[in-house]
């Protein structure tokens, strides 16, 4: 390792510290206190053209939870179809949900198409009314902003969607899972994972969220690192950047609209 390698790594390994510090110490966990010794009722919403990953990645997490139910909950209960093709199933509707003590949020390119459906933002917004948990994986965080729950929070989202945050009127947090109540929230597509394990710890225990962990054999070694705009070779940052701008420029929009509608102070 040459010296300039060895100083990046510890910059790096420093702020993550940093951060990490500061996360835990900010992190309020009486609102999921008290589902420690109780079953669990989740729900985990899909929808056409979502990351599959993002829905998954937390179900192979949750639904190793003990004394846990989970239900994959639609607009209708036919079939799903991912943005990558990939084909998956509800067992419920929106309307026939039963009361979630846990519910999950994914994004994904479909996302944006639900920024005014109301039937989904009053299923976010009755849950957070309800002080029980919302989970948001990568953009999903966008339609937690659209129901207006964010105003006020700290929260993260993906790397390309992150600035966007500011127009829900959350403060965004640079981190893979942020925590604030009774919202946790992950960054981008894998983080989901991170984010549910995180959320194992605070609804049932540190112990159960390493068995499973473990069970899933959870020990990432990326052979690239690029799994972050900040680390990644600057080709690689413009190439991906290139082909997410149309989907941003589309999220802007909606949020600029979306932050009218709240009454959120505009931007500069």
């Amino acid at each position: 390792m040459n010296r300039r390698t060895f100083a990046r790594n510890a910059a790096a390994a420093l702020i993550a510290v940093r951060a990490g510090s500061a996360l835990s110490a900010a992190e309020p966990t009486d609102a999921l206190t008290p589902l420690r010794t109780k079953p669990l009722n989740i729900g985990i919403l899909i929808f056409p053209r979502m990351d599959q990953i993002d829905f998954t990645g937390p179900f192979a997490v949750l639904s190793r939870l003990p004394e846990s139910a989970l239900h994959v909950i639609a607009h209708e209960r036919g079939p799903v179809r991912d943005h990558k093709g990939l084909i998956l199933t509800p067992d419920t509707t929106l309307a026939d949900a039963p009361p979630f003590d846990v519910l999950q949020i994914p994004g994904g390119p479909g996302q944006e198409a639900l920024m005014e459906d109301e039937a989904v933002l009053s299923l976010i917004r009755k849950q957070n009314e309800s002080g029980r948990v919302i989970f948001s994986v990568c953009t999903g965080a966008l339609l937690c902003g659209a129901a207006g729950i964010l105003r006020g929070r700290r929260a993260t989202t993906h790397w390309a969607a992150f600035d966007l945050l500011r127009y829900f009127g959350a403060t965004p947090i640079d981190s893979r899972v942020v925590v604030d109540g009774n919202l946790v929230s992950a960054a981008g597509v894998t983080a989901g994972i991170d984010g549910a394990l995180r959320l194992a710890s605070l609804v049932r225990s540190k112990q159960v969220a390493q068995e499973i962990q473990l069970d899933i054999q959870y020990a990432p070694e990326p052979p690239f690192d690029a799994g972050n705009p900040k680390h990644a070779p600057r080709d690689v940052v413009t190439a991906v950047s290139t082909r997410y701008r149309p989907l941003t420029d589309a999220r802007r929009l909606t949020a600029q609209k979306v932050a009218a509608r709240l009454g959120v102070p505009a931007l500069p």
